[in-house]
């Protein structure tokens, strides 16, 4: 399949910096739980992470809603949970990508009832073309009006996640 570039490695990684900076000054003082959405946000959330200058904890969760294809099935299925608890403690969900926002609506509800003190979203890309539902986005890298991105941990059909870019596949 074609691709065309869209956000360069320099462009994200700068817009990661920022993110991190925001986050620790947001957060200072404060241990910090961030859960990774596998398996596209284990790009963002290793880079992330490791530009964050508080003390961070680090688990993940999966949900699946695309499968081989490039359009939500509109069904979420958690197929893997938190493993740390999350009762009074401030939780960030970090996610490669919202679209549809079903998912990462799923995602908060299931959170939610784990009792955090805190829940904030951050998102590489927060795309509009399909939105279904309202998501609240604290920490947002790129908005991006429309098509099917790859790369940084985006994938179609788990291919094109190893792409240090994000590029629109044609």
């Amino acid at each position: 399949m074609e691709r065309a570039l869209l956000i360069s490695q320099e462009k994200i990684q700068g817009r990661v910096k920022e993110i991190a900076a925001q986050i620790s000054s947001d957060y200072e003082g404060e241990d910090v739980v961030l859960i990774g959405v596998l398996n596209g946000a284990v790009f963002f959330l290793a880079d992330l992470a490791r530009e964050i200058t508080i003390p961070v904890r680090i688990d993940f969760m999966r949900a699946a809603s695309y499968g081989s294809r490039q359009t939500s099935s509109g069904k979420v299925q958690l197929t893997k949970d938190v493993e740390i608890p999350l009762r009074d403690r401030s939780v960030i969900l970090v996610e490669d990508i919202v679209d549809t926002g079903l998912t990462l609506s799923h995602i908060i509800e299931d959170l939610k009832g784990k009792g955090p003190r805190s829940l904030k979203t951050c998102v590489l890309i927060d795309k509009l073309e399909r939105r279904e539902t309202h998501v609240s986005i604290d920490y947002c890298g790129f908005r991006v009006e429309e098509g099917f991105l790859v790369g940084y941990g985006l994938d179609f059909d788990e291919q094109y996640r190893n792409l240090p870019d994000i590029h629109v596949l044609k």
